[in-house]
């Protein structure tokens, strides 16, 4: 298993080291589509809208690491936050060099045309993401109990997250936001196969 993680978080690395030397020059870009997107445009709706999801991520993964002592669950809570607080900030340094609001009076998903099944209820502004009810539950749990509740809720994160961004592999002018969009499927897929794993050692399954 440590292997595995491992495996994965190498290919994390390789998709923001992809990423992370492009934050600067994005404005300009390779010519494969505008060089300042627009307000309304699927590269700044899925740049905010990824930038909230993945931050959600983040607070489940720190959230996990004070409720276990597994190595292995703690390792791969580690790399996720990791990963995902660094592309959070790349998504907004990009809506800061192309001049746009980090915020927009649409809903979520709208760059999508999906802005009708973004509910907010309790909490989950997007597809994928735990309500508020779900992470007080992880935050009175302990052990394999906290465990297996946060791999259920981070898989379930975690397929939001991929059916966005194949959104933005789509629908996205600017080149390098395509490719880390293309990344973040490649190791969402990779870690929601680990999930899997690491759930049927514990007895559990993935609740979808």
């Amino acid at each position: 298993m440590k292997r595995h993680i491992g495996w994965i978080a190498g290919a994390a690395a390789a998709v923001l080291v992809a990423g992370g030397a492009v934050t600067y020059a994005v404005a300009e870009d390779d010519g494969s589509g505008p060089s300042t997107p627009s307000a309304d445009s699927a590269d700044a709706g899925f740049a905010r809208d990824m930038a909230v999801h993945h931050q959600q991520a983040v607070e489940m993964s720190y959230i996990v690491r004070d409720r276990t002592k597994n190595e292995e669950v703690r390792r791969l809570a580690y790399d996720i936050a990791q990963t995902q607080a660094n592309q959070r900030g790349m998504l907004l340094g990009w809506l800061d060099l192309w001049g746009l609001p980090k915020v927009s009076a649409d809903p979520p998903m709208t760059w999508m045309g999906m802005g009708d099944m973004a509910s907010g209820k309790d909490g989950a502004l997007m597809p994928g993401m735990a309500t508020n009810t779900e992470l007080k539950k992880l935050r009175t749990l302990g052990g394999k109990q906290a465990e297996v509740l946060y791999l259920q809720l981070m898989t379930d994160h975690h397929k939001g997250g991929i059916h966005m961004a194949e959104g933005c592999v789509a629908k996205c002018a600017v080149g390098v936001e395509k490719r880390l969009a293309q990344g973040m499927v490649d190791a969402q897929q990779s870690e929601i196969q680990l999930m899997a794993d690491m759930l049927k050692e514990r007895g559990a399954k993935a609740r979808s």
